[in-house]
């Protein structure tokens, strides 16, 4: 149906609890998908991230979008505990048509504007550990289902389009080195996909209404234009649902080869693919941080959503 494209699709949002991720398999969801929601964060348990939202509460949303949501809980540092969750995928769909690698966690572990030998190496290496192994480890054990028929699609979700990361400090060497290599990690699977007929993108958000970040300004998504009295380019900000609708438009898109290997931004797929914001808008925050808030400019959306 072409309101729903990815009807009979499979896909698996790792780190789907909240965030990018609860968006893109939602987003997903509205596309028709099957969608399995992992995450360590569940009604009955509670992740060292400590808050509320649970990997239940975005199958439901899932299912209540026009898909079908599967919550699973899994560590996606436990190579057992992935390797179960995929092979339960097989068992009850027999294929996986996207893999998006979106776990994180690392928020409360980042020390930001010091130097290394002022952060502590236990909190440093595991951020690293969840930003990078865990992408590496859902890898391992999905990719051999997803190229078991041509046209698989993996997406890794970081921070900051691998031109942005090149030519600034990501103002932590532990956060910088994160979210440098996972946009790496698309290129390295882009090329181990391509004999398969698969591809692997990577996507960022722009400077996202998060849980968390609707939380530290005080505002919900009705009134988030408020934490602007507070931080003015703020103004650019975006709701997940936006880097959401973006991972379902590459997924929808039977030529999505095209993105093989590259590094985009949910602004620049919106541009190629049509769609908006909730608000209808289009931001492009990648564009507007160099042009706008990087050199000291006053806050100005114009022309940037």
């Amino acid at each position: 149906m072409a309101d729903k494209p990815l009807t009979g699709k499979v896909a698996l949002v790792a780190g789907a609890t909240r965030g990018a991720g609860r968006q893109i398999a939602v987003q997903l969801g509205a596309a028709g998908a099957t969608v399995y929601a992992t995450g360590r964060s569940t009604r009955g348990k509670r992740s060292e991230m400590d808050r509320p939202e649970t990997i239940e509460e975005t199958a439901e949303l899932v299912t209540a979008a026009g898909g079908t949501g599967i919550a699973v809980a899994a560590d996606h540092l436990v190579g057992e505990q992935v390797g179960a969750l995929v092979q339960r995928i097989d068992d009850e769909q027999g294929r996986l048509d996207v893999l998006v690698n979106d776990v994180w966690g690392g928020d409360p572990l980042v020390t930001w504007h010091k130097p290394v030998w002022e952060q502590s190496l236990d909190n440093g290496f595991r951020l690293l550990r969840l930003a990078i192994d865990t992408h590496i480890t859902s890898a391992h054990f999905a990719m051999p289902l997803l190229i078991r028929e041509p046209g698989g699609l993996v997406i890794e979700v970081g921070d900051g389009t691998t031109a942005y990361n090149q030519d600034n400090y990501r103002l932590s060497v532990f956060y910088d080195l994160a979210k440098v290599s996972v946009n790496r990690l698309a290129y390295a699977w882009s090329r181990e996909l391509a004999p398969h007929g698969g591809t692997a993108v990577a996507v960022t958000p722009g400077w996202l209404r998060s849980e968390m970040m609707l939380e530290h300004f005080g505002v919900t998504e009705d009134n988030w234009l408020d934490a602007t009295a507070k931080e003015p380019h703020f103004a650019i900000s975006e709701s997940p649902a936006y880097v959401g609708r973006a991972v379902a438009a590459l997924a929808a898109d039977p030529d999505r080869a095209r993105w093989n290997g590259r590094s985009t931004s949910s602004g620049e797929l919106a541009q190629v693919y049509g769609f908006t914001d909730l608000d209808g808008s289009r931001p492009d925050a990648w564009r507007y941080l160099v042009e706008v808030q990087d050199p000291g400019k006053p806050a100005d959306v114009t022309g940037y959503r």
